[in-house]
């Protein structure tokens, strides 16, 4: 009997080891203490966890609502692969974008522009902070598998992979060169932008004939994009730029050198979609070829114009 006390000792803390965030430290403040982490080898053990936890929500996502859906919409299989890709996405998206603005306003991030690049660099994040980029990769990484559960057309693979792998790479990237309040402001944009275009064609795959969600789109998408543009030349190319502190030292979490710079801002410019978004677009329905809505196997004569973007 004296045995299990250790024994369920031992269990806790290796529960703890896939369920909550490592290496915490006690950071000095104004009257006291507070908790924050960093990032090292044991994160992958975490986020492996939420991988297996993710891949069980989107199984229950699948059957207990998107596929209710579908049957009654009486969609084609081409249709009905696209329009669960894109309810997933609605759904990951608009938690995201809530989640990521409860974040970023509760930190301060967005009232303080001047601390995405100020104290650089940011080796200590808050809990909500890393729990965030934690969940945010084991998302992406889940994805993976599932073009296997889900599956996708083999013409189909090499779009998403790309889509997914821009992901993965723009969100580790912030997360472990210590740029994470700029990967925090840059996903809240893009996540927006996105949750909208799945939402557009959530409602086009339902009716063709609506398509003007599509324009509020292209909108708001010029907007996020100009935006984003602004955010990483403002961190990126003047406030990291400006500091004192530029060298190559990873053991401080320091990469404010030049060559790091000019890549983040590539990539910020660039956004996660890897091309001009629009034309991307366009692709994800399935069915634009030179202007022109095709069916789904690409050989119907009946075609219309499409008037969104």
């Amino acid at each position: 009997m004296e045995r299990f006390p250790f024994i369920l000792q031992v269990t806790a803390k290796t529960a703890f080891l896939f369920i909550l965030p490592q290496y915490n430290v006690s950071v000095p403040a104004a009257d006291s203490e507070t908790v924050h982490y960093h990032y090292g080898p044991k994160d992958l053990v975490t986020i492996l966890f939420y991988v297996f936890i993710t891949v069980i929500l989107h199984a229950v996502v699948q059957e207990y609502i998107l596929d209710k859906i579908s049957k009654r919409l009486h969609l084609s299989k081409v249709k009905h692969s696209k329009f669960n890709e894109s309810g997933q996405l609605v759904i990951f998206h608009l938690s995201s974008v809530v989640w990521c603005f409860y974040v970023v306003v509760t930190e301060g991030y967005l009232t303080n522009p001047r601390s995405l690049w100020e104290d650089y660099p940011h080796v200590y994040l808050p809990f909500q902070v890393k729990f965030f980029y934690l969940c945010q990769l084991a998302y992406w990484l889940h994805a993976l598998p599932e073009l296997y559960f889900q599956k996708v057309r083999k013409e189909e693979i090499p779009r998403q992979l790309q889509y997914i792998c821009l992901y993965l790479v723009h969100i580790a990237g912030a997360y472990l060169l210590n740029l994470s309040r700029l990967g925090l402001l840059l996903l809240l944009l893009q996540y927006s932008t996105e949750f909208l275009f799945h939402t557009a064609r959530l409602f086009y795959f339902a009716d063709e004939n609506n398509e003007k969600l599509f324009s509020a789109w292209a909108a708001v998408f010029g907007v996020t994009r100009l935006f984003i543009l602004t955010l990483a030349v403002l961190a990126i190319g003047f406030g990291l730029a400006r500091m004192e502190n530029q060298a190559f030292d990873p053991e401080k979490g320091n990469f404010n050198t030049l060559l790091c710079r000019v890549t983040q801002g590539g990539h910020g410019r660039q956004g996660p979609t890897g091309t001009p978004c629009l034309s991307v677009s366009l692709r994800f329905l399935g069915y634009h070829e030179n202007g022109v809505v095709k069916a789904e196997n690409g050989t119907s004569p009946r075609t219309k114009k499409l008037k969104s973007p």
